[in-house]
């Protein structure tokens, strides 16, 4: 079921980052993007997500014109339906890490769920401060912050950049799980071809057109 549409979008800063560009969102569905560094990956994905508005075309979510929504209604969007997995962390330094994914939780009227945590293998750590845990745990738990507010849509932009093969595959993994089982759905902006082909749907952007891949 579709779950969020994008038409005719179009964005540039001194050049033209793409145009015209359409894709479809659908529940229990993962979309990869693909693209060299600097075409405009996650630029497309802050359009989606709320974050930039296009200058060009419109995102449609559950029947409304994002763009046209106040900035109170977009915040509320942001806050219960999307969740966005950021390169950087944007933990809270001074908190521990369960207090950072709690607070996402209280924001959203969501429990923390053990069944995350134990997934993303940061149930040790949980009670450290962020600043004492590498980089890759707090990469995880940044995931973790973003699942247990039970979004419908994630928006990811290279979410294991920080993880190695094995620990970028078990996070892949808790996040195609959810998905399947929360009927949600993912856009994941990534590098990586192998890690795009395990999605449902995979689009390269190239020559300012997304182009189906897979």
């Amino acid at each position: 079921m579709e779950i969020l549409r994008a038409s005719n979008l179009g964005f540039a800063y001194d050049y033209t980052l793409f145009e015209n560009l359409n894709l479809t969102l659908n529940s229990g569905e993962n979309t990869a993007i693909l693209g060299v560094s600097g075409c405009g990956k996650s630029t497309i994905l802050h359009i989606l997500s709320t974050l930039l508005k296009p200058q060009n075309g419109e995102v449609v979510y559950d029947n409304k014109s994002l763009y046209t929504l106040s900035q109170n209604e977009l915040l509320k969007i942001r806050r219960f339906d999307f969740g966005i997995i950021f390169q950087a962390h944007y933990l809270f330094k001074g908190f521990n890490a369960l207090e950072n994914i709690e607070l996402a939780g209280i924001l959203s009227n969501q429990n923390v769920d053990d069944k995350i945590l134990e997934n993303l293998k940061i149930k040790e750590v949980i009670n450290q401060k962020v600043g004492e845990l590498s980089g890759g745990q707090q990469q995880r738990v940044s995931i973790a912050r973003v699942l247990c507010k039970k979004p419908k849509i994630i928006f990811a932009d290279e979410p294991t950049g920080n993880l190695d093969k094995q620990t970028a595959n078990e996070v892949m993994n808790t996040l195609f799980d959810y998905i399947k089982e929360n009927d949600a759905a993912l856009v994941l902006v990534t590098h990586d071809n192998e890690l795009a082909n395990r999605c449902t749907n995979v689009y390269k952007l190239e020559d300012k057109k997304l182009i189906k891949w897979k």
